[in-house]
């Protein structure tokens, strides 16, 4: 006898959910991992000591001025601050100057 077949009564057809098991590559597709390109050190370039810094930090009790990384964000800047030079940031200020590079007021 023949079997009987199963009646559909939706007119999509779905098919179960296959089951996906975990990628467990046989090498690594890296040769050696991923390194931070902008560590404390790449990210403050150097301070700045032109006059207008100076009187920068006289008149705002101990504002400092660096050139930074231009991908650098102000978090960055922040975290890189206080680990060089031992010191609480409250606020941090940027700028790209007309010469393409980051200033930071810190």
């Amino acid at each position: 006898m023949w079997a009987q077949k199963k009646i559909h009564t939706s007119p999509t057809f779905c098919r179960h959910k296959t089951l996906q098991l975990q990628w467990q590559p046989k090498y690594p597709r890296k040769s050696a991992p991923r390194r931070n390109k902008l560590d404390h050190y790449a990210i403050i370039k150097f301070s700045l000591t032109t006059e207008s810094a100076m009187k920068k930090r006289r008149e705002d009790n101990s504002t400092l001025v660096f050139i930074v990384d231009v991908k650098a964000n102000k978090h960055q800047i922040r975290q890189a601050v206080e680990k060089l030079y031992d010191m609480d940031v409250t606020k941090v200020n940027t700028l790209i100057t007309p010469d393409g590079e980051k200033k930071a007021y810190v």
